[in-house]
């Protein structure tokens, strides 16, 4: 009986040794084991038939094989574009959250102008009623101001009320107009209250 070893007999059908191992296992080739060592009884493998259905296995493992392989092209081109479209949703994201951001920017920056000309036309032109009437503030400011006659004038403590500055700048600002009180014109001062005129002077060089 001819017998021939795995690579042997891969040579002689011109096929792969697994090739001829898958053969083995379906039964289309005997297998004979000597000494631990694995031989293929080729007389068993039936001629060309054998040898034909070696082939068929063959070109069906190449077959797979270029499946395979092209099924992972498949895959990497979707992965990739899974890749893009991923980073693409998130650069859509970021963007519309830097609008988004851009918009209340806007918007804040907006109501601070508009609070500050409403606040400088009522410290220039609107008595107290109408300042707390329109701008509903009766509960956090009370505005002094001196007599009709002088209607224009407001104190120097809603004054600094209105421009919102913090405690440490009212004090030092609040230092600056009393050392001036007797002394500067553009300052009044009625029951030991100071009293400014915004819509005629300009009182920025004691605010910085």
């Amino acid at each position: 009986m001819k017998k021939m070893t795995i690579a042997d007999a891969a040579e002689y059908y011109n096929v792969s040794k697994e090739a001829i191992h898958n053969r083995i296992r379906r039964g289309s080739l005997d297998c004979i084991v000597d000494n631990g060592v694995k031989y293929v009884a080729v007389e068993s493998a039936k001629g060309n038939t054998a040898s034909a259905n070696i082939a068929n296995d063959n070109r069906y493992t190449q077959y797979i094989e270029q499946e395979n392989e092209r099924l992972r092209e498949k895959v990497d081109v979707l992965e990739k574009e899974t890749t893009r479209l991923r980073d693409q949703r998130e650069q859509m994201l970021i963007d519309e959250r830097v609008k988004v951001e851009q918009i209340y920017k806007e918007r804040d920056a907006q109501l601070r102008n508009v609070l500050h000309v409403v606040a400088t036309k009522f410290l220039s032109h609107v008595n107290t009623d109408t300042v707390m009437e329109e701008a509903n503030v009766a509960d956090a400011i009370n505005v002094d101001v001196v007599d009709s006659e002088i209607d224009e004038w407001v104190s120097l403590k809603s004054f600094l009320k209105l421009k919102r500055y913090n405690d440490k700048e009212k004090k030092k600002i609040k230092n600056r107009f009393e050392s001036l009180a007797d002394e500067d014109i553009r300052l009044s001062t009625r029951g030991g209250k100071i009293f400014l005129n915004p819509s005629e002077y300009d009182y920025s060089d004691l605010l910085l």
